[in-house]
């Protein structure tokens, strides 16, 4: 016999905690890890299990609902999971995301800092991504709704976002307000001539069907990328397929692309991407840098933002026009370029080969002759080698993935004890973890955190590192 799961009332939610999920405390001081709850609600939780001293749950009843809440405006809220923040007013959200960068740093880094400067709202709260990737699926998501019904649904394709804890179900979108421009239009259109034409969706579980991934990408000066990944060649569905929206979009769409993955994941960073009609790449602009960024590259998802972002960590940085900067973990070569016309010299280094190849096109895009760009992983490459071909950096900025810097890149570092270092980052845990390892010879002296995702729990944060009098 099953054992009968507890309900706990009378729930205060006090805070929010790791992956944005509600802590919540009861009268006795009992610590809950909540889904679907705000600071400020009472709720009755139904517990599912412990965790790390922690009961793990979800809110059976409100009692009293948070006066941060408000009324989110997407209709898929709830069921995609894409902006589980949606409920919470943006004030809210903003002093959420800052107080978890400071706490991240006090708690996991055992730092002290000498300024942290307010942190800075999202110039848009909807429309702001410049990437998504859907997924087509012939195991659609079945609402509550539809399931009360008690009916049997013929057609379960869909074309969407994954259902949070269900990898093998797809939630139908019809809008989503995290891209703007053509983007719902395009992946409607789609959606519809697949289904119209008998082209076969995805099964995820079988690794079978023809269409596979959708991923659309815009900039703010209005260019289009969109990669179809299909499961199979078909090379007559796939033409079609493409011919329709070379023809019902035209030139709206600057770069239509196709990939074809037999493998068993979604990724496509090992795949060859073809384009199909219009260019290879898509531009970008941020103040008055250009990028040309291709169907791989990474790139800022928020551009508008991404802008005020590097503007922080150039400020951090009080750049002089003699400087020689080191950029790690450059990517096609963003911030490197955004800085380059302000100083001396830039040598950026990059792990993927072919962002190398777009940094030198972006440098050669930019009429820049002062940027040095190496493709390899960064704790093997940051050596006295490069030292001594290029000089000791006067600044440095780093700029590494969620996991944060390697403990090579840290010593490093240390060693080279360079006297000014900006740290962007993207996950606060990990750039806690190492500027608690250079304290020994750095001081934090000021952090900043960037909204560059509203909706959802995530947070940027720009610090400014100093060495330490010798």
């Amino acid at each position: 016999m099953a054992r009968k799961k507890k309900i706990v009332e009378d729930v205060e939610i006090v805070d929010f905690g790791f992956k944005g999920k509600a802590i919540g405390k009861d009268k006795a001081g009992q610590v809950y890890l909540i889904d679907n709850a705000v600071p400020g609600d009472v709720v009755d939780v139904l517990v599912l299990r412990k965790k790390k001293g922690m009961l793990a749950g979800f809110p059976k009843n409100y009692k009293t609902f948070s006066p941060e809440r408000v009324e989110a405006q997407c209709g898929h809220f709830g069921v995609c999971g894409g902006c589980a923040w949606m409920k919470i007013s943006y004030e809210a959200q903003l002093k959420y995301k800052e107080k978890s960068v400071l706490d991240a740093m006090q708690r996991i880094g055992k730092l002290a800092f000498k300024e942290t400067i307010p942190i800075l709202p999202s110039v848009e709260q909807v429309y702001y991504r410049n990437k998504l990737e859907f997924t087509f699926s012939d195991k659609r998501w079945i609402t509550q709704e539809e399931a009360a019904l008690d009916i049997t649904i013929e057609n379960r394709d869909a074309l969407g976002f994954h259902r949070p804890g269900a990898f093998d179900k797809i939630v139908d979108i019809d809008h989503c307000y995290l891209q703007g421009g053509i983007s719902n239009e395009i992946r409607n259109s789609i959606r519809v001539y697949a289904k119209e034409n008998g082209l076969s969706f995805y099964n995820i579980t079988g690794q079978s069907g023809l269409l596979r991934t959708l991923i659309i990408r815009t900039t703010t000066l209005g260019e289009v990328m969109v990669i179809v990944t299909l499961g199979r060649k078909e090379k007559d569905q796939r033409i079609g397929l493409l011919t329709f929206l070379k023809e019902k979009f035209g030139e709206k769409i600057t770069s239509l692309n196709y990939v074809i993955n037999t493998k068993g994941n979604d990724t496509i960073y090992d795949q060859e991407v073809i384009c199909f009609n219009g260019q290879a790449h898509i531009t970008e602009q941020l103040g008055e840098t250009k990028y040309q960024i291709g169907p791989k590259s990474f790139f800022q998802t928020n551009p508008k933002q991404a802008e005020k972002l590097y503007e922080i960590a150039k400020a951090f940085a009080d750049l002089k026009s003699t400087d020689l900067v080191y950029d790690l973990y450059t990517g096609l070569g963003s911030i490197a370029l955004f800085l380059a016309k302000d100083v001396k010299e830039v040598v950026g280094i990059e792990e993927i080969p072919e962002a190398i190849v777009y940094a030198n096109k972006n440098a050669e895009l930019n009429d820049l002759s002062n940027t040095h760009f190496y493709a390899g992983d960064v704790k093997t490459l940051l050596t006295k080698d490069l030292i001594e071909k290029h000089g000791k950096p006067d600044v440095l900025i780093t700029d590494p993935p969620r996991v944060g810097m390697h403990e090579d890149v840290v010593r490093s570092l240390i060693y080279l004890r360079i006297p000014k270092i900006v740290y962007v980052s993207c996950n606060a845990a990990t750039q806690a973890r190492d500027l608690n390892l250079l304290k020994e010879v750095y001081s934090l002296e000021k952090i900043q955190a960037v909204d560059m995702f509203p909706h959802t729990n995530h947070v940027e944060s720009v610090a400014l590192l100093k060495l330490l009098d010798e």
